[in-house]
């Protein structure tokens, strides 16, 4: 009596073989995402120095002019607020609290109500519900006097939070430059936040009269004849809801339940 034939193409095999190879693909992807990660978060910090100094006037990558990242951003004084109890912390004040500046995850810790507060539907015209207690900025000073400072923004547009920086003078008040870093607005449209064009008409703006925070984002273009016009900014064509996320998160972020009362304490 014959043995019965080996079938390789059984239902058992195919299972098996199925299983090995994708324990093989895990086991690949797992270990290139751990061996990467330090290149990845690399990349992440260089990144987010690029928009600071870009934001602050210090890099244009369009210009195609080389800049060192690394020692430009190290001109950086990095400090952490308390937003909640409104003023800047010391040093030894946010080691206590566990808080490496130049590490701190702000959108992480939104997350952590422990140390986030709920927004209340009539503050929260950022549209982010959480905010975290803590913040950073960023510091170039002259001298002893503060020449830029760098403000990490994010509010909701059409589609996506767009996350950036706003970057003020020494005077806390005339802005120097505004970046998106991350973001998913429409193509050609809301995603012209990222247009370098429109990005320069920030610089010179102001943000503050006599009422609070006055920079607008209007609809249609700013006139160099209209008494406002250094609180105005170009809406963004064919993106009115965007261009609406823009001004809603510099109104935010600049007033009294956010960087105001900051802004405030390094001007006096």
């Amino acid at each position: 009596m014959s043995e019965p034939k080996y079938n390789k193409d059984s239902m058992k095999n195919v299972l098996v073989v199925s299983l090995l190879v994708c324990l093989v693909c895990s086991i690949v992807v797992s270990s290139a995402a751990v061996f990467l990660k330090p290149q990845r978060m690399a990349n992440k910090d260089l990144d987010r120095n690029k928009n600071i100094l870009e934001a602050a006037g210090l890099y244009d990558k369009a210009s195609g002019v080389s800049v060192d990242i690394a020692a430009e951003f190290e001109k950086f004084e990095i400090r952490v607020v308390d937003l909640q109890d409104k003023r800047v912390l010391s040093d030894i004040e946010a080691i206590d609290l566990g808080i490496d500046a130049r590490t701190y995850d702000q959108r992480k810790a939104a997350k952590d109500p422990a140390v986030s507060k709920v927004l209340e539907t009539s503050e929260d015209i950022a549209s982010i519900s959480r905010r975290a207690r803590y913040s950073v900025v960023y510091l170039l000073r002259e001298d002893d006097d503060i020449k830029k400072i760098v403000i990490p923004v994010h509010g909701y547009g059409l589609w996506s939070t767009m996350y950036g920086f706003i970057a003020l003078d020494g005077d806390m008040n005339t802005v120097s430059g505004i970046t998106f870093y991350e973001h998913g607005e429409t193509a050609g449209l809301g995603g012209e936040v990222d247009n370098p064009a429109w990005k320069a008409q920030w610089s010179g703006k102001t943000i503050y009269n006599d009422d609070g925070v006055a920079l607008k984002v209007i609809k249609g273009f700013a006139s160099a004849d209209s008494p406002q016009f250094n609180y105005q900014i170009d809406g963004l064509s064919g993106a009115t809801l965007t261009s609406r996320g823009v001004q809603n998160l510099v109104s935010y972020w600049m007033g009294d339940d956010a960087f105001g009362p900051i802004l405030d304490d390094f001007r006096g």
